[in-house]
């Protein structure tokens, strides 16, 4: 009652079986008059409050200094908002549970920070037009994301370009690319369709992703007419 969560949630915290927000660490110090030690806690919460494979990603993306991403499916997870991404994640079968949920759509919020990064970052996408088209979530949710994929797209450090479905055929129509490049010089990559989907850092491999994705972002539209065609779709509906 004096920190104003239900009893649920609190046995799922203390059980283990949820992970909580700061805001719930600072509150339960608060009225336990734990000097600090509880609210503390927020720096272990932190490294495992999202799935292993998505902390070491968020490490990965934190650390590089450029980032290309080809996304055939669905909108890239980067670019997502959190409305987008709820709906994504609980389409998923079998379902995962509400708190599962929850922790997957922070954690994709969460990777986002490399758009606050200083000194900032290189990054590239491509998408696909047939994704922009599918009203995920109803119309609100759908112009929000068009709208967010606007304001990043008019970042001075962020290349959106858009693949339009009656192109030729291209290296990405096998599944997503993506392309990570550090300031040591190492870089690493993975694509749906080339070496079993694996993470890959050998040299010759990764010239073979990075003509791959080359190739792809020869054939999409530039990034002015990929916003424009982006902002014809808005003006639809």
């Amino acid at each position: 009652a004096l920190v104003g969560y239900g009893e649920d949630l609190v046995y799922k915290v203390e059980a283990g079986k949820r992970i909580p927000r700061r805001e719930y660490l600072v509150d339960a110090d608060r009225v336990l008059n734990a000097n600090g030690v509880i609210e503390a806690t927020w720096e272990d919460v932190k490294r495992v409050r999202y799935p292993k494979k998505i902390r070491e990603l968020g490490k990965l993306e934190a650390k590089a200094i450029e980032i290309g991403i080809f996304e055939c499916n669905i909108i890239a997870g980067l670019l997502q908002t959190s409305e987008h991404a709820r709906e994504l994640i609980q389409a998923r079968q079998p379902p995962y549970s509400p708190d599962d949920v929850e922790r997957m759509v922070a954690a994709r919020l969460a990777r986002q920070s490399v758009f606050d990064r200083d000194p900032s970052p290189s990054l590239h996408f491509v998408l696909e037009e047939a994704p922009l088209h599918r009203q995920v979530g109803g119309t609100m949710v759908w112009r929000k994301q068009l709208e967010r994929l606007l304001e990043l797209g008019q970042l001075h450090n962020v290349t959106l370009q858009v693949m339009p479905t009656n192109t030729d055929a291209h290296p990405g129509l096998d599944g997503r690319i993506e392309l990570m490049k550090f300031p040591d010089g190492t870089a690493v990559g993975r694509s749906d369709g080339a070496f079993g989907g694996r993470p890959i850092t050998d040299p010759k491999q990764l010239r073979i992703l990075e003509l791959r994705y080359g190739t792809i972002r020869a054939q999409a539209l530039t990034p002015r007419a990929s916003l424009a065609f982006i902002e014809q779709l808005l003006g639809e509906t």
